[in-house]
């Protein structure tokens, strides 16, 4: 039940383009764009990437208590 929940909310709050910058990164971002510089269009990935790794992290934590706590739980039970 957990495992749906999870998976509905984070489907729900998929968005196709997401900014996760501060007002200065992203006009920064979108200056050097502007003037040809390439190495500003992977900003915004990287501040995606760096922001996904805690999630993510607390998702296999939830994961394997969840399976932890099942299998004790069927255990007793039987």
């Amino acid at each position: 039940m957990i495992i749906v929940l999870f998976i509905a909310v984070f489907a729900g709050t998929g968005i196709s383009e997401t900014s996760a910058q501060c007002a200065m990164c992203t006009i920064n971002a979108e200056q050097g764009v502007k003037n040809g510089n390439t190495q500003a269009k992977g900003i915004n990935s990287g501040v995606l990437y760096l922001m996904a790794i805690p999630y993510l992290m607390i998702g296999a934590l939830g994961v394997l208590w969840y399976k932890r706590y099942r299998t004790a739980n069927t255990s007793k039970s039987s």
